[in-house]
């Protein structure tokens, strides 16, 4: 399992001043939502402490912690929400917390999580603790009362695509807004007859696939994503006998058989960090879950330093595409150090 570990320190810092200073805690479940990986909660009663976190890396490494894990959450008089990146989905944990029965609200975040913000809109409509500030960011808390949190609720868009139709997206996933530049430039270069079995490596909300099930040739779609919510999405978004979905980190997971092609737009940032290794992991992994004459292709920001490690791992690499922002690879014939680990791991190979 590839797991970015973050600092423990910061969060447990501000806890820990909160709680010295005497913040006391409701009585009953604690609810911690997106808790990343690394992160220190020993400070709380582990037996009370429910984790909800639908990225499967960090899903899984609190698992093996021996926290309580879920992926939706479950009424709790007590809520601790870890602000992820997007303002509209760190204001819809608070609705969903609220909405849960929390009596007390926690909210702890970065600056670069845009902490301030969302202080700013708590403060608009109920009274909140003054905050805890340290290492670069604040832990605030409120009870919220009578207070209305239903409109901060994430609700569905719906995004149209010239091309490929609509698809309902939700507050958080990435590209929210729309197909990604990236991935749409992706779209426009794949072949119109794709091999028989594919794969598509973080498919999010499900834009590359339906790209992919709209050519010729496609008998079956494994959609690869970590991020639960955003394969729900695509369970909605794709309604074709041929997709398969895996709740899966695309770094490690293996199939039962070999693929004849792979699609992917990698992620390179965990939180507001670049994190390239990331990109690196996800070729590694494609040229593994590709048979002997399996194609790759990939779409990924210009800068980004994939070239040597796609020569390492496939026998060609071909650009297709190329603008001021993006490239688009094509890499073909996966070298046998890739293969032999795919054959060991799935007893076959295609």
């Amino acid at each position: 399992m590839t797991v970015i570990y973050h600092d423990p320190a910061p969060r447990a810092a501000r806890l820990a001043l909160a709680l010295d200073g005497g913040l006391v805690l409701p009585d009953g479940a604690i609810s911690v939502y997106r808790p990343r990986a690394g992160e220190d909660f020993s400070l709380l009663d582990a037996a009370r402490v429910r984790m909800v976190q639908g990225f499967r890396p960090d899903h899984d490494a609190f698992a093996q912690m021996g926290w309580q894990v879920g992926i939706v959450s479950a009424p709790a008089p007590v809520a601790l929400i870890c602000l992820p990146r997007a303002k509209a989905e760190g204001l819809a944990l608070i609705a969903e917390a609220v909405a849960q029965g929390a009596r007390l609200v926690l909210v702890d975040g970065q600056k670069t999580d845009g902490v301030e913000a969302v202080l700013k809109a708590l403060r608009a409509r109920v009274d909140v603790a003054e905050p805890i500030s340290k290492a670069h960011g604040k832990l605030c808390w409120f009870a919220p009362g009578d207070a209305d949190f239903s409109d901060w609720a994430a609700r569905p868009a719906t995004v149209t695509d010239p091309d490929l139709g609509a698809f309902r997206t939700l507050p958080g996933v990435f590209s929210a807004d729309g197909a990604d530049p990236g991935s749409a430039l992706l779209a426009r270069a794949l072949p119109e007859t794709l091999p028989e079995r594919m794969g598509d490596l973080g498919a999010g909300w499900g834009y590359l696939s339906a790209a992919c099930l709209a050519r010729k040739g496609l008998g079956e779609m494994h959609l690869i994503e970590a991020e639960a919510q955003a394969l729900e999405l695509a369970r909605v978004n794709i309604a074709d006998a041929r997709a398969q979905f895996h709740w899966a980190d695309a770094t490690t997971c293996a199939l039962p058989v070999s693929l004849g092609g792979i699609v992917m737009n990698p992620p390179f940032h965990t939180g507001r960090s670049p994190q390239p290794a990331l990109g690196l992991a996800f070729i590694a992994n494609a040229a593994r879950m590709l048979g002997t004459r399996g194609t790759l292709w990939m779409v990924a920001n210009r800068h980004l330093p994939y070239a040597d490690t796609l020569a390492r791992h496939f026998a060609r690499v071909d650009v297709l595409e190329e603008t001021p922002a993006f490239r688009v690879w094509q890499a073909s014939g996966p070298r046998k150090s890739a293969q032999s680990v795919t054959r060991a791991r799935q007893g076959k190979d295609r």
